[in-house]
């Protein structure tokens, strides 16, 4: 019995490190699950919830295609990164494309910058695109340089 419970204590402490991510007008659980595993480092998740040939446009990169090419770029790109979605508003275009904004903050081990991301998903709630934008000044983007 001392083994199933260290594996239960393991899966609590696994459990209890995993941030639940709640954005305030969003109830689509493809971009609340985009948020958790990129903050937990968890890319490989992050990038098979884009469409086969979904796009994500990274500030200052022009955007990347493909599943395998998103996590290529989180694998390299993300480390140490947290997103913090604050709050987001969505509509429906045409083609039952859903449109979802959502502003947040991002973090870094050396700066935090306030930013929003644009998402585009399909009818299978796939990541068709997402535009990645900082939220900063000239100014302000100079600095974080030095």
């Amino acid at each position: 019995m001392p083994n199933a419970r260290l594996r239960s204590q393991k899966l609590m402490n696994t459990v209890q490190s995993k941030e639940f991510i709640e954005i305030q007008g969003i109830k689509k659980s493809t971009i609340e699950q985009y948020f958790e595993s990129l903050n937990a480092g968890e890319y490989e998740k992050t990038a098979s919830l884009f469409a086969e040939n979904g796009v994500m446009h990274p500030p200052f990169e022009s955007g990347i295609i493909g599943r395998d090419a998103i996590l290529n770029y989180l694998n390299k790109e993300a480390i140490d990164i947290k997103a913090y979605p604050n709050e987001g508003v969505s509509e429906t275009l045409e083609e039952n494309i859903t449109q979802i904004q959502v502003a947040g903050k991002v973090k870094t081990p050396w700066f935090g910058v306030n930013v929003s991301w644009l998402f585009a998903l399909n009818e299978n709630q796939q990541i068709l695109d997402v535009k990645i934008k900082l939220l900063a000044s000239p100014q302000e983007l100079l600095s974080l340089r030095q």
